[in-house]
């Protein structure tokens, strides 16, 4: 049993599932959570691990990148996988969860643990190097003052992008005669509710979002995108149909009232277990709240539509990781400080909190005098900490996981069967790494 006391700071996804892994392995820890004496743009509850621009974790598919690292996860004991599935709600083939209760339960979780102990208050600066390791875990909205103590220990300025929060409508303010139940293709139990839309009103919806205000940017703040979540106005400026053809997508959801699909579709997916909230889905925004209300009213089925939270946008920080990190997550400048979560260069949820389980683990290991260690490349958990550490510098981008990441099969095979392949050599490298690095299930 270790007599040091790890310091995490961020009590987010990545810092919470940090702080479990190494609680779980004896050794104390002291989690600062900012909240509720500071808030971020984006953030309002005081629970911890607060889920902000989605409830989804994505496919829970095992044969998919993002399912995979999930399976993953589950079996290096992840408290954060196993709170999504005490509070998930239907989502068809995505593991969607209740955003309060999962935030509630993780909270409860970690300020019972005996070994944890949660400090409330901003940290402004990084800590010295001390007896023990520090894990920073602040999340894509780390305050300017700790990014500044950041830059200046890595000596090279820290990137940024900008990712949008889409609305989430009170589901007794929307028109059933008009929206329908179903899931793509009739493939899982209809948790979608759909609106459709005609080329006349989808054209006059267009029409209406190009003159829409937005909210202007900051003079500090360039206008740089994740792909991955694009803004829905940032989708229409790339040409009419660009909606039509993403988020909009009318194919595979034949409206029961014509018998045929429609020549686009608005999907809403259930934000709560109990369905009095949707989430608009692919509708990050950066409008105006009147602009938001006035257009997504014009939206078949939304005309009365209530808006329980508006879409916003906010600044996203993130470090270069192959100028600062080891793939261990350690810095290369000061091995004693891991980074973890969105600040590493992941993006998405499920990416965030794996690599707050890797943090862990290592800060945990360095803490018994153990050597830190890297999951093999051919692992979801492994091929996302290569990209953060192997990319060419001017290459390096925020990335969610998907299969591009991983090293090449090697051989010829149909494109149906290369995720299941992919997924079984994972879990047996896994099991693995699990047996010759000594990872105890916590």
């Amino acid at each position: 049993m270790s007599e040091q006391e790890i310091t995490i700071i961020g009590g987010g996804l990545a810092g919470c599932e940090a702080a479990w892994q190494i609680a779980q392995r004896g050794i104390s820890v002291r989690l600062h959570e900012m909240k509720p004496d500071q808030y971020s743009p984006a953030h309002s509850m005081q629970s911890l691990a607060e889920l902000v621009c989605s409830n989804s974790l994505r496919s829970d598919d095992q044969n998919s990148a993002v399912g995979l690292l999930k399976e993953e996860m589950r079996r290096l004991g992840s408290l954060l996988m196993e709170a999504a599935e005490v509070t998930k709600v239907p989502a068809g083939k995505a593991l969607a969860v209740d955003r309060v209760r999962f935030a509630d339960w993780i909270t409860k979780k970690i300020e019972e643990h005996e070994k944890i102990t949660v400090c409330r208050g901003e940290i402004e600066t990084i800590p010295a190097p001390g007896e023990a390791p520090i894990i920073l875990a602040t999340g894509p909205l780390t305050s300017s003052s700790l990014a500044a103590s950041l830059a200046e220990l890595t000596g090279d300025k820290h990137l940024a992008f900008y990712d949008a929060i889409a609305p989430i409508v009170a589901a007794d303010s929307l028109n059933r005669d008009i929206i329908f139940q179903a899931s793509r293709y009739d493939d899982g139990p209809g948790d979608y509710l759909n609106c459709p839309m005609s080329e006349e009103e989808y054209t006059n919806f267009i029409n209406a979002m190009k003159e829409a205000k937005t909210v202007p940017l900051k003079s500090f703040e360039d206008q740089k995108y994740f792909e991955g979540c694009l803004p829905i106005e940032v989708m229409v400026s790339r040409g009419d149909d660009t909606p039509r053809f993403g988020p909009m997508k009318p194919v595979g959801l034949p409206d029961p009232r014509t018998g045929k699909d429609a020549y686009a579709v608005v999907q809403l997916r259930k934000e709560n277990v109990e369905g009095s909230q949707y989430n608009m889905v692919g509708f990050q925004t950066k409008l105006t709240y009147p602009e938001q209300k006035r257009i997504f009213q014009m939206i078949p089925g939304m005309e009365a539509a209530e808006f329980d939270r508006l879409g916003s946008i906010h600044r996203n920080t993130f470090i270069c990781a192959p100028k600062v990190l080891l793939p261990t997550l350690q810095c290369q400048k000061r091995p004693d400080l891991l980074l973890a979560g969105q600040l590493t260069g992941v993006e998405g949820y499920v990416e965030s909190t794996a690599m707050g389980l890797l943090a862990g683990i290592n800060a945990a290991r360095i803490a018994l005098g153990q050597d830190p260690t890297v999951p093999p490349a051919d692992t979801a958990l492994g091929a996302l900490t290569m990209h953060l550490t192997n990319i060419e510098t001017k290459h390096f981008q925020p990335s969610n996981v998907n299969f591009g990441l991983f090293p090449p099969i090697g051989k010829k095979m149909p494109k149906r069967m290369r995720g299941e392949y992919r997924a079984t050599k994972a879990l047996e490298s896994l099991s693995q790494w699990q047996k010759d690095a000594n990872i105890i299930l916590c």
